[in-house]
């Protein structure tokens, strides 16, 4: 059985592109977003600037950002792991690293049994305003 098992992780190439943005905008938010102008993208914003809904979920943090997804995906994703990657390309018009030349995304892995049993034992999705903000 793991000791903890993360809904939401981070790769080096997106982590360094995070500590690029922060020291432009301060401190930042994810949504993972549902569709719309952008497709599915994880959309980087100023923290509190995205109005998190009553139907979001917190996933947890990476690189030290809130992350969210809409709580209509979670529920089609809630079975994966989200990895936040970052790749040569123009970002979602209304993320961050648009300008940068490079832009977020989400890759995923479906979660073992043991994690699974883990993550519904120890871990339920937090909805709501700010969820998991203390």
């Amino acid at each position: 059985m793991p000791d903890t098992v993360p809904r939401v992780t981070v790769t080096p190439a997106a982590t360094e592109l995070i500590e690029r943005l922060r020291k432009v905008h301060g401190d930042l938010m994810f949504h993972q977003s549902g569709g719309c102008c952008d497709g599915s993208a994880p959309m980087c914003y100023p923290d509190g600037e995205f109005r998190v809904g009553e139907r979001d979920v917190y996933l947890g943090s990476i690189a030290g950002c809130p992350f969210y997804i809409g709580g209509q995906q979670f529920e089609v994703w809630q079975h994966t792991q989200l990895i936040i990657d970052a790749v040569p390309g123009r970002g979602g018009g209304f993320s961050l690293e648009a300008p940068e030349g490079m832009r977020f995304l989400t890759r995923s892995r479906i979660y073992t049994d043991d994690e699974w049993l883990w993550l519904s034992k120890n871990a339920p999705a937090e909805r709501g305003p700010r969820a998991g903000r203390g």
